[in-house]
């Protein structure tokens, strides 16, 4: 699954949500800054699984790290995925 805002690519997500690639908006001078772009991604994947389009995920690893302890996380978190002992896990609707 791709995420796009405005037109750009802000989340991929590999088949069966292991795996989460994030491309932030924030400027190296600033990269403790929120990113409202990542966000409205989070939020939209979050929509997705609602919607029944995804199923019940569990993401594993962002950009290569820990979904629990990536800074990528807090996102996915504010967005409605919970904390698991795996990951952050988020049950599709039917």
């Amino acid at each position: 699954m791709v995420v796009l805002v405005d037109g750009e690519l802000a989340m991929y997500m590999e088949r069966g949500g292991k795996t989460l690639l994030a491309w932030p908006s924030t400027t190296p001078d600033d990269p403790s800054a929120p990113d409202p772009r990542l966000e409205g991604a989070a939020h939209a994947l979050a929509g997705s699984a609602a919607g029944g389009s995804l199923g019940t995920v569990t993401v594993e690893r962002i950009n290569g790290e820990p979904a629990l302890t990536s800074p990528v996380g807090t996102y996915l978190e504010n967005a409605g995925f919970h904390a698991t002992p795996r990951g952050l896990r988020l049950r599709g609707g039917r």
